[in-house]
C-alpha cells in the first residue's frame, strides 16, 4: 500500500484522483487544493458570462463528497506552500491558519497555470478583472449587472479574450478588444483563419485595436476610467486581462528540472526529474507529435490525459503518454473554428520546412437545398516526408469531429497521399462524394 498526495484538484488532480480510487483501492489518497471548488471547466465560464448558459452547475464534474465517499482525504481552502523532496513531506496551512505536516510514498503535482499580470500602471484599479477561475466569473456576472458598466476593454485575443469579447457584447456592451499583435488567435490558425475571426468579431460590433500595447490603465475615484495603448486612449467601465498564463512552478522551481518557460519538465510517465514526483496539467510539459519533441501546451484535455497517465504509474502500473497534437477549438457565434498540430507560420518560426494545401467548398453537394454552408480547410505538411503536421478548419457548419481524424494523422505520421485516399463515405445528408478533406490532400503540390 503505498500513500499518494496530490496537490491541486482541478482537471489533472481530478483525473489523477479518480483513476486512482478505481483502480488502487488498497492505496491510500490525500488531496490538497487551495481553492473552494473542484474541477471547475473553465472554457465554459464565457457561456456563463454571456447567458448562453443559465448557471454554473454543470461546470463542475467533481466534488469533495463524490471522492471522500470513495475513501480519499480531500482538504479543500489548503495550501501546500513547501515541499521537502528529500525527506517526502509536504507542508501545509489550512483555512483557520493551522499548519500541518504530512508524508507521501508518491506525489502528483498538479498546481497548473497563472494568469499573467504585467507591470501596468493601474492594473490594481476597481473592475479590473482576471477571468480563470470560478470566483472570477463570479465577480465578472455580477458587476456586469451595475449600469455604469458599459464600456469593457478585453486586453488579449487568445481563446479567452475572443470568448469574453463576445459574452460581453452579448450583455450589449460597448466591447473593445486589444492586442499587440496583428491579429487575434495567432498560436492556432494562420492568416486566412485569423481573418475570418476579425471579420466575424468586427461584424457583431466588436472594436479591435491590434498592434498596440497597452501603456497604462487610467482611474478616477479609484475605478478604472480608459486604458491607454502607445498608440490611443480607449475609454473603459471593466478591463478584463486575459494576456495568458504561466506554469505554477512555486512548490518545486528549486528542486526539479524545468522547461525553458518554467513548467516541469517530465518524461512520458509524468516523472519529474526527481523519483516518485509526478508533474500534470498546466504545470508540466508534454510530449508533442507534431514536432516530435517536448512542449508546453496547457489544454484541459492534455491535463486530464496527463492525470491518468501520472495516477496509473504513482499505482504501480507502468504507462506512457502517447503524446498530444495540441488539438483544440472555438465557437464564436456561428462560427467555427478547429485546429490541431503545427500552423505553417509556426513551423517558419521553428525552422521547418513545409507545404500546405487549402481547400473550400460547401458541407453538402450543390443540389442539398436546405442550409449547406463553406468549409474551409488548410492540411500542412512536410516537405520531405509528406508527413501530416497539422490541420485548420473553419465553418458555420459543425465540422469539429474532422479535427479528431487529423489528430490522428499527425500521431501516426500519415502522409498527404495517404490522406488522399482515406475512406470517407459518401451521403448527400452528410458530405459531398469529392469531399473538401479528400479534395485537399489531392490537391497537395
Amino acid at each position: 500500500m503505498s500513500k499518494v498526495i496530490i496537490i491541486g484538484a482541478n482537471h489533472g488532480g481530478t483525473a489523477a484522483t479518480r483513476t486512482l480510487l478505481a483502480n488502487y483501492p488498497n492505496d491510500e489518497v490525500v488531496v490538497y487544493d487551495k481553492n473552494s471548488n473542484i474541477s471547475f471547466l473553465g472554457c465554459g465560464m464565457a457561456l456563463w458570462i454571456g447567458n448562453q448558459i443559465s448557471k454554473p452547475d454543470g461546470l463542475f464534474y467533481a466534488s469533495k463528497e463524490e471522492f471522500e465517499k470513495q475513501g480519499a482525504k480531500v482538504h479543500m481552502e489548503a495550501e501546500v506552500h513547501n515541499i521537502d523532496f528529500d525527506n517526502k513531506k509536504v507542508f501545509v496551512r489550512l483555512k483557520d491558519g493551522t499548519e500541518i505536516e504530512d508524508n507521501y510514498d508518491k506525489l502528483i503535482l498538479g498546481t497548473g497555470s497563472l494568469p499573467i499580470v504585467p507591470n501596468i500602471p493601474g492594473k490594481d484599479l476597481e473592475n479590473v478583472q482576471q477571468v480563470k477561475l470560478f470566483q472570477n466569473a463570479q465577480e465578472v456576472i455580477e458587476k456586469l449587472q451595475h449600469p455604469e458598466i458599459k464600456n469593457v476593454v478585453v486586453v488579449g485575443a487568445g481563446y479567452i479574450g475572443v470568448e469574453l469579447a463576445e459574452a460581453f457584447e452579448r450583455h450589449h456592451k460597448n466591447v473593445t478588444m486589444v492586442d499587440i499583435a496583428d491579429t487575434c488567435l495567432p498560436a492556432y490558425y494562420d492568416k486566412p483563419f485569423t481573418d475570418l475571426m476579425k471579420k466575424n468579431l468586427s461584424d457583431h460590433g466588436i472594436n479591435l485595436e491590434f498592434n498596440q500595447a497597452v501603456k497604462e490603465i487610467k482611474g478616477t475615484n479609484g475605478k478604472v476610467s480608459s486604458v491607454v495603448t502607445d498608440k490611443k486612449e480607449i475609454e473603459a467601465d471593466m478591463v478584463i486581462l486575459s494576456i495568458g498564463f504561466r506554469p505554477n512552478n512555486a512548490l518545486g522551481k528549486d528542486k526539479l528540472e524545468l522547461f525553458k518557460n518554467g513548467s516541469y519538465l517530465v518524461n512520458k510517465k509524468q516523472e519529474t526529474s526527481v523519483k516518485d514526483v509526478y508533474a500534470i496539467g498546466d504545470c508540466a510539459t508534454v510530449y508533442d507529435n507534431s514536432i516530435d519533441n517536448t512542449n508546453y501546451i496547457a489544454l484541459a484535455t492534455n491535463a486530464v490525459r496527463s492525470g491518468i497517465v501520472a495516477a496509473h504509474n504513482a499505482g504501480g502500473t507502468e504507462l506512457e503518454s502517447i503524446g498530444v497534437q495540441g488539438s483544440n477549438g472555438i465557437n464564436i457565434y456561428d462560427l467555427k473554428m478547429v485546429s490541431t498540430g503545427i500552423t505553417v507560420s509556426k513551423a517558419e518560426k521553428l525552422g521547418l520546412d513545409v507545404e500546405y494545401t487549402d481547400f473550400e467548398d460547401t458541407q453538402k453537394p450543390g443540389f442539398i437545398e436546405t442550409t449547406n454552408p463553406e468549409v474551409k480547410i488548410r492540411i500542412v505538411y512536410d516537405k520531405k516526408t509528406r508527413v501530416v503536421l497539422g490541420a485548420q478548419m473553419a465553418s458555420e457548419y459543425d465540422m469539429s469531429m474532422g479535427i479528431h481524424m487529423f489528430s490522428l494523422a499527425i500521431q501516426e505520421k500519415v502522409t498527404i497521399e495517404r490522406l488522399a485516399l482515406l475512406d470517407i463515405f459518401f451521403l448527400p445528408h452528410f458530405n459531398q462524394p469529392y469531399n473538401y478533406i479528400t479534395m485537399a490532400a489531392l490537391s497537395a503540390k
